[in-house]
């Protein structure tokens, strides 16, 4: 039996933009409901049938799983940006790409994401994981700043371990619900307070 190729080959384009327009819609309405939003509310938000949005995600684990990957990913990329971006100072770079947020993402209530230890433990243990990855950049460039002199030497896994531990802490309680603190706020002030810290 023969395939065609290129059906194949745009069934999958198909399929992959399918796979952005839901994640995209799961971001806006899992902004505006939490985690309390039905695959009615993501069908209702595309025009899309459910039948449609289930062939793509199994269920709403599934769909958290992607959304948790397609945000970070997209922060991946955001960095990327900004670390070859040759009209920054090695400091300006280093306060964006610690405090880099899509611009789609900045409303999203990453804070409220500590609820998912319980109900979705699988999906939680998915954000700790990208939250501890990816990070040579930056050290890499924390290192060129030293060596330039524009930072004061510090211990560049100290610093990395202190941020990540930062991070983890706005995922695990509610601190920043608590103080109506927007991640996005949060981040943007430890940012600050770590840069300011350690500019020579």
């Amino acid at each position: 039996m023969s395939f065609n190729k290129d059906f194949l080959w745009g069934g999958a384009v198909v399929k992959s933009e399918n796979n952005d327009k839901i994640l995209e819609a799961t971001i806006k309405v899992f902004n505006q409901k939490g985690l309390k939003f039905t695959m009615d509310d993501i069908a209702a938000e595309l025009g899309m049938s459910k039948k449609t949005i289930y062939a793509t995600f199994r269920d709403k684990e599934s769909m958290f799983l992607g959304m948790v990957d397609y945000c970070f990913d997209r922060i991946k990329i955001q960095k990327q940006l900004v670390l070859e971006d040759e009209t920054l100072s090695t400091v300006e770079k280093i306060r964006k790409v610690l405090g880099v947020m899509p611009e789609g993402y900045k409303e999203i209530d990453f804070g409220k994401l500590y609820v998912l230890k319980d109900k979705y433990p699988k999906i939680y243990l998915q954000v700790e994981e990208r939250l501890e990855t990816g990070w040579e950049g930056v050290m890499s460039l924390i290192e060129q700043g030293i060596a330039e002199g524009s930072i004061r030497p510090v211990n560049t896994c100290i610093l990395k371990t202190m941020m990540e531990a930062t991070l983890e802490q706005f995922f695990q309680r509610d601190v920043l619900v608590m103080n109506q603190i927007s991640y996005h706020d949060a981040l943007q002030q430890v940012v600050d307070i770590l840069v300011d810290g350690i500019i020579a």
